[in-house]
C-alpha cells in the first residue's frame, strides 16, 4: 500500500464569471486571482495499490479533476451563499464529494488549507470529526543543561546550547483540535482556538528566558527541549480545548518548530496524514 498526495491550487473570485480560455498555471492556482479573490488550497490523500504496468496508484490529472468537478463548486457556491458559515460544517460534504468522484483509489484524508497556516482536516475513517490546525509563533531563549551532569559532561551533549547565558529561537507552535460533528453544530472557531493559544501559551512563553521566568522549565520543571515543549504545551492546551468547548473538541497533538528543519509532535501516534 502507498499514500499519495496531491495539492490542488485554486481562487474563488468575486466575479462568477468562468473565462473560456482556461489558464494552465496549476502550481499557482487554476483558475488564477481575479481582483480581492479568495485563495484556498485542498491536499487529497489517495491510498491503494500502485497498478503493476503503469506504476501509478491514481493519475494526478483524475485527482484533479475530481476536486475541479466535485469539490470547488461545493467551496464557491458556499462562498457566495453562506460566506460566514464554519469551514468545518463543509468538510463532510467535500469528503463525501470526493470519494464519490474517485473510482481508482480511496482518498484517505482531504486537507482544506483556507490560510498559509490554518487548515481544516478530516479523514475516511473518521468523517464526523474535522481536525483545526492554525500555527503561532513566539520568541524565546532556553538552556539546555542538566544539573547531575558534569560541565565537561554537558557541553559534550549539549554544545552551544549549554551556553551558560542561553541562546534564542522564533519558535512556532500548532495545536490540532478535534472537533466533533456528532454533537449537533460545531462551535469550536478559529477564533476560540486563537483566544486559548493566547491565555494558555503566548501570555505565559512569549519573549521569556524559559529556564529562569517559567515554572514547567525552571529549577523544578523540565529541560526546555523542543521534546518537552510539545508535551508541556500539550499538557496546558488539552484541559483548556475541553473546558471552551464543553468537551465537544479535544487537544489532538501539539507539533513545535524549534527552527525550520526541527519539530516535534505530541503525542507521537497522531493518525493523522500531515502536520503542516
Amino acid at each position: 500500500m502507498v499514500r499519495l498526495s496531491r495539492t490542488i491550487r485554486f481562487c474563488i473570485n468575486p466575479s462568477e464569471r468562468h473565462p473560456t480560455d482556461t489558464p494552465r498555471n496549476g502550481f499557482g492556482g487554476k483558475p488564477p486571482m481575479e481582483g480581492l479573490g479568495r485563495y484556498y488550497e485542498i491536499t487529497i490523500d489517495a491510498v491503494g495499490e500502485p497498478d503493476p504496468q503503469t506504476g501509478y496508484l491514481v493519475n494526478i490529472k483524475v485527482l484533479d479533476q475530481a476536486v475541479r468537478n466535485g469539490l470547488i463548486p461545493l467551496i464557491e457556491r458556499a462562498c457566495r451563499s453562506h460566506p460566514d458559515k464554519n469551514p468545518v460544517e463543509l468538510m463532510p460534504e467535500l469528503l463525501a464529494a470526493i470519494s464519490g468522484e474517485l473510482r481508482e483509489a480511496s482518498a484517505q484524508a482531504l486537507t482544506l488549507r483556507l490560510t498559509p497556516y490554518h487548515s481544516i482536516q478530516m479523514t475516511a475513517r473518521n468523517p464526523t470529526t474535522a481536525l483545526i490546525r492554525q500555527q503561532f509563533d513566539f520568541a524565546a531563549a532556553h538552556r539546555l543543561h542538566v544539573p547531575e551532569l558534569s560541565a565537561q559532561e554537558n557541553r559534550a551533549i549539549f554544545g552551544h546550547c549549554n551556553n551558560l547565558a542561553g541562546h534564542g529561537h522564533n519558535y512556532r507552535f500548532e495545536p490540532c483540535v478535534a472537533v466533533s460533528l456528532n454533537t449537533g453544530k460545531p462551535d469550536f472557531t478559529l477564533g476560540k482556538l486563537e483566544q486559548l493559544a493566547h491565555e494558555v501559551i503566548l501570555s505565559r512563553f512569549d519573549h521569556k528566558h524559559l529556564n529562569h521566568d517559567t515554572q514547567e522549565f525552571g529549577p523544578s520543571g523540565v529541560i526546555p527541549s523542543v521534546e518537552n515543549i510539545a508535551k508541556v504545551f500539550f499538557d496546558l492546551m488539552a484541559p483548556a480545548v475541553r473546558d471552551a468547548s464543553s468537551g465537544k473538541a479535544q487537544l489532538h497533538a501539539m507539533t513545535v518548530w524549534e527552527t525550520d528543519r526541527t519539530s516535534c509532535t505530541y503525542p507521537a501516534d497522531n493518525p493523522t496524514t500531515t502536520s503542516q
